[in-house]
């Protein structure tokens, strides 16, 4: 199975928050849309993991960050990102983020440096929140393209809140794409399955 670890973690409430917040709050009203030629493609609401209350929605492709940045991943993230928000009637949601970068070896770079932030999250969580504890797992690598990894990542509150979050980060050539799946529970609540199938598909569709 994957590498557990557990850590008691310090800081920034809004960028645990915005593991399960609502997915349409963070489409900047003024963004402007990635244009449809020429980029990669992103996913569809149903190649998401099946919601069992809810139809997901999409956003649209937009160019540049989101706002707010996702938890582990945002700092890292480069302007040329382009993103796409998901969301359900619920507690679910989920986000793409795709980083087309000026060649192969750049894009390995990054990839690099996001598998890195995503290994430290927890400890940086532990480094900013005393009132935040937070589980992470190492659920492997997938032969996709040039590969993906996956992870999650459960966090607890002093106020009550449980959120479980996953995140891959894959390679095609040159372009990065990270997939984030998040909703209020635990690891027993997430779909880990659904979410490798995911990956493989939002991969495999960068070209």
């Amino acid at each position: 199975m994957g590498e557990t670890m557990q850590i008691r973690t310090r800081g920034i409430r809004t960028t645990v928050a915005a593991l399960t917040a609502v997915a349409a709050a963070a489409v900047p009203a003024a963004a402007a849309t990635a244009p449809a030629s020429g980029t990669p493609r992103f996913l569809e609401p149903a190649e998401l993991p099946r919601h069992p209350s809810s139809p997901w929605y999409a956003g649209p492709v937009t160019a540049g960050q989101p706002d707010p940045l996702p938890m582990c991943v945002g700092d890292a993230l480069p302007s040329i990102t382009s993103h796409r928000e998901y969301w359900t009637e619920f507690d679910t949601n989920a986000q793409q983020l795709t980083v087309e970068g000026r060649s192969a070896q750049w894009a390995k770079d990054f990839a690099a440096l996001l598998r890195k932030d995503l290994a430290g999250c927890a400890k940086k969580l532990m480094r900013q929140d005393p009132d935040i504890t937070a589980t992470q797992k190492y659920y492997g690598r997938l032969n996709v393209e040039e590969g993906a990894d996956f992870y999650g990542i459960h966090t607890v509150s002093a106020w009550g809140s449980s959120d479980i979050g996953l995140f891959s980060v894959g390679r095609d050539g040159a372009t990065v794409t990270i997939v984030r799946w998040g909703r209020m529970g635990t690891f027993q609540h997430a779909r880990v399955a659904d979410f490798k199938a995911t990956t493989v598909t939002a991969v495999n569709k960068l070209y």
